[in-house]
Protein backbone atom coordinates (compact mmCIF):
# COMPACT_ATOMS: atom_id res chain seq x y z
CA UNK A 1 0.00 0.00 0.00
CA UNK A 2 1.29 3.47 -0.91
CA UNK A 3 1.64 6.15 1.78
CA UNK A 4 -1.39 7.98 0.34
CA UNK A 5 -3.47 4.79 0.48
CA UNK A 6 -2.39 4.19 4.06
CA UNK A 7 -3.35 7.75 4.98
CA UNK A 8 -6.83 7.67 3.42
CA UNK A 9 -7.46 4.17 4.77
CA UNK A 10 -6.82 5.50 8.25
CA UNK A 11 -8.76 8.71 7.66
CA UNK A 12 -11.60 8.19 5.15
CA UNK A 13 -12.75 11.76 5.80
CA UNK A 14 -9.56 12.86 4.04
CA UNK A 15 -10.60 10.89 0.97
CA UNK A 16 -14.02 12.55 1.05
CA UNK A 17 -12.45 16.00 1.46
CA UNK A 18 -10.26 15.39 -1.59
CA UNK A 19 -13.32 14.24 -3.52
CA UNK A 20 -15.40 17.20 -2.37
CA UNK A 21 -12.61 19.59 -3.35
CA UNK A 22 -12.58 18.23 -6.89
CA UNK A 23 -16.39 18.15 -6.88
CA UNK A 24 -16.50 21.86 -5.99
CA UNK A 25 -14.20 22.78 -8.89
CA UNK A 26 -16.15 20.53 -11.27
CA UNK A 27 -19.47 22.14 -10.29
CA UNK A 28 -17.95 25.61 -10.64
CA UNK A 29 -16.68 24.87 -14.14
CA UNK A 30 -19.96 23.18 -15.07
CA UNK A 31 -21.90 26.19 -13.81
CA UNK A 32 -19.80 28.62 -15.81
CA UNK A 33 -20.16 26.43 -18.90
CA UNK A 34 -23.93 26.00 -18.52
CA UNK A 35 -24.35 29.73 -18.11
CA UNK A 36 -22.25 30.45 -21.21
CA UNK A 37 -24.15 27.91 -23.32
CA UNK A 38 -27.54 29.15 -22.15
CA UNK A 39 -26.57 32.80 -22.59
CA UNK A 40 -25.38 32.07 -26.14
CA UNK A 41 -28.57 30.12 -26.90
CA UNK A 42 -30.79 32.89 -25.52
CA UNK A 43 -29.00 35.65 -27.40
CA UNK A 44 -28.98 33.70 -30.65
CA UNK A 45 -32.62 32.76 -30.21
CA UNK A 46 -33.70 36.33 -29.50
CA UNK A 47 -31.56 37.79 -32.30
CA UNK A 48 -33.19 35.46 -34.79
CA UNK A 49 -36.34 37.57 -34.62
CA UNK A 50 -38.28 34.36 -35.22
CA UNK A 51 -37.99 34.82 -38.97
CA UNK A 52 -35.78 31.89 -39.90
CA UNK A 53 -36.43 28.54 -41.50
CA UNK A 54 -37.33 25.81 -39.01
CA UNK A 55 -34.10 23.91 -39.76
CA UNK A 56 -32.17 26.94 -38.49
CA UNK A 57 -34.02 26.88 -35.15
CA UNK A 58 -33.31 23.16 -34.91
CA UNK A 59 -29.64 23.87 -35.58
CA UNK A 60 -29.55 26.43 -32.75
CA UNK A 61 -31.04 23.89 -30.32
CA UNK A 62 -28.72 21.13 -31.59
CA UNK A 63 -25.61 23.26 -31.13
CA UNK A 64 -26.71 24.09 -27.58
CA UNK A 65 -27.35 20.39 -26.81
CA UNK A 66 -23.98 19.38 -28.28
CA UNK A 67 -22.28 22.13 -26.26
CA UNK A 68 -23.87 20.84 -23.06
CA UNK A 69 -22.70 17.29 -23.91
CA UNK A 70 -19.18 18.58 -24.56
CA UNK A 71 -19.31 20.34 -21.20
CA UNK A 72 -19.97 17.00 -19.50
CA UNK A 73 -16.99 15.49 -21.30
CA UNK A 74 -14.83 18.37 -20.08
CA UNK A 75 -15.85 18.09 -16.43
CA UNK A 76 -15.43 14.32 -16.45
CA UNK A 77 -11.93 14.90 -17.77
CA UNK A 78 -11.38 17.09 -14.72
CA UNK A 79 -12.05 14.01 -12.59
CA UNK A 80 -10.00 11.63 -14.75
CA UNK A 81 -6.82 13.70 -14.86
CA UNK A 82 -6.06 13.65 -11.10
CA UNK A 83 -6.97 9.96 -10.86
CA UNK A 84 -4.61 9.14 -13.71
CA UNK A 85 -1.96 11.68 -12.64
CA UNK A 86 -1.79 10.26 -9.13
CA UNK A 87 -1.35 6.76 -10.52
CA UNK A 88 -4.55 5.43 -8.94
CA UNK A 89 -5.47 4.12 -12.40
CA UNK A 90 -2.35 3.94 -14.57
CA UNK A 91 -3.99 4.35 -17.99
CA UNK A 92 -5.64 7.66 -18.93
CA UNK A 93 -8.16 5.78 -21.05
CA UNK A 94 -9.08 3.52 -18.13
CA UNK A 95 -9.18 6.47 -15.76
CA UNK A 96 -11.57 8.34 -18.05
CA UNK A 97 -13.68 5.21 -18.52
CA UNK A 98 -13.89 4.78 -14.74
CA UNK A 99 -15.02 8.38 -14.31
CA UNK A 100 -17.60 8.13 -17.10
CA UNK A 101 -18.99 4.92 -15.55
CA UNK A 102 -19.41 6.61 -12.19
CA UNK A 103 -20.50 10.03 -13.47
CA UNK A 104 -23.33 8.42 -15.45
CA UNK A 105 -23.99 5.96 -12.58
CA UNK A 106 -23.63 2.96 -14.90
CA UNK A 107 -21.49 1.19 -12.32
CA UNK A 108 -20.10 -1.50 -14.65
CA UNK A 109 -17.05 -1.81 -12.36
CA UNK A 110 -14.80 -3.02 -15.19
CA UNK A 111 -12.16 -0.56 -13.99
CA UNK A 112 -11.88 0.37 -10.33
CA UNK A 113 -9.84 2.43 -7.93
CA UNK A 114 -7.66 0.85 -5.26
CA UNK A 115 -9.75 -0.20 -2.25
CA UNK A 116 -8.45 2.68 -0.13
CA UNK A 117 -9.87 5.20 -2.62
CA UNK A 118 -13.26 3.59 -3.27
CA UNK A 119 -15.25 6.51 -1.78
CA UNK A 120 -14.25 8.71 -4.73
CA UNK A 121 -16.54 6.78 -7.11
CA UNK A 122 -19.75 7.76 -5.29
CA UNK A 123 -18.58 11.39 -5.08
CA UNK A 124 -18.10 11.33 -8.87
CA UNK A 125 -21.64 9.90 -9.17
CA UNK A 126 -22.99 12.74 -7.02
CA UNK A 127 -21.37 15.26 -9.36
CA UNK A 128 -22.88 13.53 -12.38
CA UNK A 129 -26.36 13.42 -10.88
CA UNK A 130 -26.15 17.07 -9.90
CA UNK A 131 -24.75 18.23 -13.24
CA UNK A 132 -27.19 16.16 -15.32
CA UNK A 133 -30.09 17.56 -13.30
CA UNK A 134 -28.79 21.07 -13.80
CA UNK A 135 -28.38 20.49 -17.53
CA UNK A 136 -31.91 19.08 -17.76
CA UNK A 137 -33.36 22.20 -16.14
CA UNK A 138 -31.52 24.39 -18.65
CA UNK A 139 -32.75 22.22 -21.51
CA UNK A 140 -36.33 22.53 -20.22
CA UNK A 141 -35.94 26.32 -20.36
CA UNK A 142 -34.60 26.11 -23.90
CA UNK A 143 -37.49 23.90 -24.99
CA UNK A 144 -39.91 26.35 -23.39
CA UNK A 145 -38.53 29.00 -25.75
CA UNK A 146 -38.96 26.59 -28.67
CA UNK A 147 -42.54 25.89 -27.60
CA UNK A 148 -43.28 29.62 -27.34
CA UNK A 149 -42.10 30.04 -30.92
CA UNK A 150 -44.25 27.13 -32.09
CA UNK A 151 -47.30 28.56 -30.30
CA UNK A 152 -46.71 32.01 -31.84
CA UNK A 153 -46.39 30.47 -35.32
CA UNK A 154 -49.60 28.47 -34.78
CA UNK A 155 -51.45 31.64 -33.78
CA UNK A 156 -50.21 33.43 -36.91
CA UNK A 157 -51.29 30.53 -39.13
CA UNK A 158 -54.76 30.44 -37.56
CA UNK A 159 -55.43 34.12 -38.32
Amino acid sequence: MTPAETLVSAYPVLELLIGLSILTVVILVHGIGVRLVYRHFTRTWERSGHKMASWHYNAIVSVAAASLAALHLLVTLMWALPIWGSGLIPSMRDSYFFVLENYTTLGDDTVSLPRAWRLIGPVIAISGLFNFGWMASIFVNMMHDVGALDRAEARRENR
